[in-house]
């Protein structure tokens, strides 16, 4: 079953009221700029239950109120009940266009039985209006309260999970970024001098999620440790470069052994794993700064392999380097976000940074790269 949540069915609900307004609020705020388009429709934030917790049905109880303007003028030709009449059938036509849309067995959101009730108000809001308010309690699939989501931690040999909505240390006024903790184990990432720290933002990033906004400057977090990989790894990140050339959102960096992952000198998105003589470099056939994306690097032997995916675009590639020396390590320095050593500023929003020390299985990278799918709507 799909899952449908609150802000998927009041686009619905939206998108089939084509007669006049809509706005998701509150009755205190109809009209309150005094520009609204009548027939309004005001769709108030509901409750719900979960009387079923392991089938993950929830019921929400809307309430919607449909008003039309009634004047002193309009009440010597129309009659009240005419103009109740006319509203309620407008909102009798659209819920059918929304149970309609509902139709496909595989979207489970239904009308509860015995729910619906009608009450008819006169001269409300900030304007002399009728008012029909229509309460029902409405049924959807939202989640299984079992524990079958699958998260990073499920896996082993994760070394490092840094997540901009975790552990966040940042002075209030600022929103300065001085620590973030790492979710897998010790490995933090910080910042001691003001002038380079990000900035925490804790919404409207991607799928209005929380981000740390990085200068393109100077701005970079450093871990406390060494990076904990040895010879193969798998590296998953997610955020949105705005710089159009010669950006890292990660970057590690020894006399042998260096990786970097971000935005090209020609654009692209690419990532590249040095012994210190011989390298590998995988990069994206098309311009891929400014898009909130997925980017996946994972290394076996003598072989890299990128996988790509933001809104429009899924890349996979592969290089390798006969030559390469897979018997070198990645744990003799610390590593860096927003940075590839002191250079290659990343300009743009950091969401979540995932470490493993070793290749992971392909189910196990489409596990992850799923995980990260669903929290960040990225395609």
């Amino acid at each position: 079953m799909a899952i449908t949540r609150l802000t998927d069915i009041v686009e619905v609900f939206e998108s089939k009221w084509v007669y006049g307004d809509v706005k998701f609020g509150y009755e205190g705020e109809v009209n309150q700029d005094h520009d609204t388009q009548y027939p309004l429709m005001l769709i108030q934030p509901p409750t719900s239950t979960m009387p079923e917790i392991y089938s993950g049905r929830e019921e929400y109880e809307f309430e919607i109120n449909f008003y039309n303007l009634y004047t002193q003028a309009a009440q010597s030709v129309v009659k009240l009940q005419k103009r109740w009449d006319n509203l309620q059938d407008l909102a009798n036509e659209w819920m059918d266009f929304v149970l309609k849309n509902y139709q496909d067995v595989t979207v489970e959101v239904y009308l509860n039985d015995e729910s619906i009730e009608i009450e008819r108000v006169k001269d409300v809001a900030n304007d002399k209006l009728v008012q029909i308010k229509l309460v029902f309690t409405m049924s959807g699939f939202t989640k299984c309260f079992r524990p079958t989501s699958n998260f990073p931690s499920d896996y082993s040999d994760l070394v490092v999970w840094l997540s901009a909505d975790s552990n966040a240390t940042f002075d209030i006024p600022t929103k300065r970024v001085s620590l973030l903790g790492d979710r897998a184990s010790t490995n933090n990432v910080a910042q001691a001098t003001v002038a380079n720290q990000p900035l925490w933002k804790g919404f409207d990033g991607t799928n209005d999620k929380s981000y740390i906004s990085f200068d393109g400057t100077n701005d970079t977090l450093t871990s406390l440790s060494n990076l904990p990989v040895t010879e193969d790894f798998t590296i998953f990140e997610v955020s949105k470069i705005t710089k159009d050339s010669d950006s890292s959102v990660f970057g590690y960096r020894a006399v042998t052994g260096q990786i970097q992952m971000g935005i090209d000198a020609t654009g692209k998105y690419s990532v590249r794993v040095n012994d210190g003589t011989n390298e590998m470099l995988v990069a994206t056939t098309a311009n891929s700064y400014g898009n909130y994306h997925i980017g996946i690097l994972h290394k076996h032997n003598k072989r890299i392999n990128l996988e790509y995916y933001d809104a429009t675009t899924s890349f996979s590639g592969t290089d390798n380097n006969s030559s390469f020396n897979h018997e070198v390590t990645f744990n003799t320095a610390s590593f860096n976000v927003g940075t590839y050593h002191n250079t290659h500023y990343m300009k743009g929003e950091f969401n979540e940074l995932i470490i493993f020390n070793r290749q992971l299985t392909t189910a196990e990278i489409a596990d992850v790269k799923g995980y990260l799918n669903l929290k960040y709507k990225i395609y």
